[in-house]
């Protein structure tokens, strides 16, 4: 589709058909992993393979979907279902009934769904923009771009992806992490770096010196000072009105006074489904107007900078530590005295915001690169439209499907394994001594982010490192690393095109494995 035809609507008919259908199989999808393996896969590459086929069917308007921009509708749509279903709302609802509180389980519920609208709105608000720039990495999203582009087209592309599709598919058999290989050829080298660092010694720091880190909570603590840091960078970055004038003029799409109003509409939203949450789920009669207060404003604090946190690390490596974040301002939230029923709908309102903030950028970056990398403004808007739209239809899609089905999976126990740990903690506390971990701690995790830059986030991403346990995923990223900066040395940098398609490849075979072989899991 050339640049002066109209974007495809969501709405069209035959379009609005298949984005009911592969919402209503990703949100199943997504409960399903989510409950029985404790997983959310990624099945933007599966939506937009289905789409694809769809095109190549010569019958009537299926062939529509030879076009690669319904091709990025659906996708968007099936993407958006499966995370929105899984973390958005199946994980967090699951944490009062695992405590015992199902009378707080629809009240948190009807907070999540509004939370994970709000988040999803945000990041539509933001994308483009000196914070989540459409030039930033968004891993998953330029995988998913890439392929559909070599379905599309052919040639000398679609057979580096194919490549980087079956080594990505062979590393992923022999369990090594090979979207962690893959993001280290695109995504910013010091940001990765210190990514796989963390990895490493999260992995390695009992048998190098003999000390667990989360014992002592330093991933928590490192991963609250850089993210201190990282929002009086973001407020530097909005208040520093000439210089991001110049920089937007350049680059960006939307200005500073765009994003102040996001925020501030933002928070004011997330205040008032945190005093709905309060309210509904009864908790106003277990504290005093002033906890109930603070519980109000922490809550709603904890929410944007979980989303903005989650979001940064999605932007640079694909991967981001939604679960353990929450914990933190669980944790936190412990320390401040809160009650158990507060807490409960505090640790599933945190874990609620941010993944779809994620996801959407993956979705959006897709369609950035597909609708030609912002040449076309016009189209590009209207694109970004459509898949908002598609992406709202699959939010209330999977809202319905996790309404009509939680009932039951909670009957049989199944819920997402990591409700317990919180629940654990909750039940269990934690001492003062935590606190000053986390101060102590939060000291270097605040200097490396200093040193790093907005743009470098490399405290954010080496506490997104230590917060995983995956040291094999630290080590496929540094080797990627070296592989990359020995390829542009060689090739002088004039094949960055190649390794950027090679590199989505092996994110796409990555996701594909993953994504069937958990299928296959749970059919067994």
């Amino acid at each position: 589709m050339n640049n002066k035809v109209l974007h495809p609507r969501a709405l069209e008919p035959v379009t609005l058909l298949m984005i009911v259908l592969t919402s209503v199989v990703g949100a199943i999808i997504g409960i399903q992993l989510i409950t029985t393996l404790g997983i959310s896969a990624n099945t933007s590459i599966v939506g937009a393979i289905f789409a694809m086929i769809l095109g190549r069917i010569p019958i009537g308007k299926l062939i529509a979907f030879k076009s690669v921009h319904r091709q990025n509708i659906i996708q968007t749509a099936i993407s958006s279902a499966t995370f929105s279903a899984a973390s958005s709302l199946m994980l967090p609802i699951g944490i009062p009934y695992v405590l015992g509180y199902e009378n707080l389980v629809l009240p948190l519920f009807i907070g999540v769904i509004l939370a994970m609208f709000v988040d999803a709105l945000l990041l539509y608000k933001f994308f483009d923009t000196k914070i989540f720039p459409a030039a930033g990495t968004w891993p998953p999203g330029i995988a998913t771009a890439e392929a559909i582009k070599a379905g599309d087209k052919g040639g000398k592309n679609a057979k580096v992806l194919i490549g980087g599709v079956l080594i990505g598919i062979v590393g992923a058999v022999l369990k090594i992490p090979m979207s962690a290989f893959g993001v280290a050829f695109i995504g910013n080298i010091w940001a990765l770096s210190m990514f796989g660092v963390g990895l490493l010694l999260r992995g390695y720091s009992v048998q190098l010196f003999n000390v667990d880190l989360n014992a002592y909570y330093i991933p928590h603590g490192v991963m609250i000072g850089a993210g201190i840091v990282a929002l009086f960078q973001v407020a530097f970055t909005l208040l520093n009105k000439r210089s991001a004038k110049k920089s937007e003029e350049l680059s960006y799409s939307k200005d500073a006074k765009e994003i102040r109003q996001g925020f501030g509409v933002g928070f004011i939203a997330y205040l008032v489904i945190a005093l709905l949450i309060a309210i509904l789920g009864g908790i106003i009669t277990h504290m005093s107007f002033g906890m109930l207060i603070g519980f109000i404003i922490f809550a709603t604090i904890a929410a944007f900078v979980h989303e903005l946190i989650v979001g940064i690390a999605a932007m640079h490596a694909g991967w981001f530590p939604a679960f353990a974040v929450a914990f933190i301002t669980l944790i936190v939230g412990i320390l401040i005295g809160f009650p158990a029923p507060a807490l409960a709908l505090l640790a599933g309102y945190s874990a609620a915001t941010g993944v779809a903030f994620a996801d959407m950028g993956y979705d959006l970056k897709t369609g950035f690169i597909l609708r030609g990398n912002g040449s076309d403004p016009a189209l590009e808007k209207e694109g970004r439209k459509q898949q908002m739209i598609a992406g709202m239809l699959a939010f209330s899609i999977s809202a319905i499907v996790v309404l009509l089905s939680y009932k039951s999976y909670f009957a049989q126990d199944l819920v997402a394994p990591v409700n317990h740990v919180y629940a654990a903690t909750i039940q269990s506390g934690v001492t003062g001594d935590v606190a000053k971990q986390l101060m102590i701690w939060a000291i270097p995790g605040a200097l490396i982010q200093l040193i790093g830059g907005s743009k470098r986030q490399m405290g954010i991403l080496f506490a997104t490192g230590l917060l995983l346990i995956n040291p094999i995923a630290g080590w496929a990223v540094l080797a990627g690393i070296l592989l990359r900066v020995i390829f542009t040395y060689v090739t002088k940098g004039k094949r960055e095109s190649e390794m950027t398609v090679f590199a989505a490849g092996v994110i796409a075979g990555d996701a594909l494995y993953s994504f069937f072989s958990s299928i296959l899991k749970i059919g067994k």
